[in-house]
């Protein structure tokens, strides 16, 4: 289980797009997304602070990301104007971080690819192998079924960073 669900993934760890990046990047393409990309556009962010989405974008936060709510049930979450779509986003963002059922995930790749974001994170519990695979075609790198504050920690709370 533990390997299908690597395999799922990192499917695209060894995609050419990332032969430019560092070699740490190589080794570690999750680190370097995590230090590269800093505004992160949060689909299904809730204001609810039992909600796992409140909990991951508050740490993230905390953390020095900029956080951008997009929730159509959502004025405001974490102190920042939530929007109903990545569409009425104004500013740019690099990561699209998707806490929402994985048959949504299709129709937030679309928008993610017509944005220009960077990175596509679907959160733990979230696969969209078809999306996926469309995500990455556009020059998108996608995580699947993988935390993100999980991640981040691994990697640089025990540094103190």
């Amino acid at each position: 289980m533990a390997g299908a669900r690597l395999r799922n993934s990192s499917s695209w760890f060894g995609e050419p797009r990332l032969s430019a990046w560092s070699r740490q990047a190589n080794e570690d393409p999750i680190r370097a997304i995590l230090e590269k990309y800093r505004t992160l556009a949060v689909i299904g962010l809730s204001s609810k602070i039992s909600r796992p989405s409140f909990g991951v974008a508050a740490y993230m936060q905390a953390h020095g990301y900029r956080v951008i709510p997009v929730n159509p049930n959502e004025t405001s979450v974490l102190g920042e104007k939530a929007y109903c779509s990545l569409d009425d986003v104004p500013e740019v963002f690099d990561v699209a971080v998707v806490f929402r059922r994985s048959d949504a995930v299709p129709d937030v790749v679309e928008a993610a690819i017509r944005r220009g974001a960077k990175v596509l994170w679907l959160q733990e519990g979230v696969i969209h192998e078809e999306a996926a695979r469309r995500a990455r075609q556009a020059g998108i790198a996608v995580v699947q079924d993988r935390c993100i504050l999980k991640e981040h920690a691994k990697r640089f709370v025990s540094e103190g960073i």
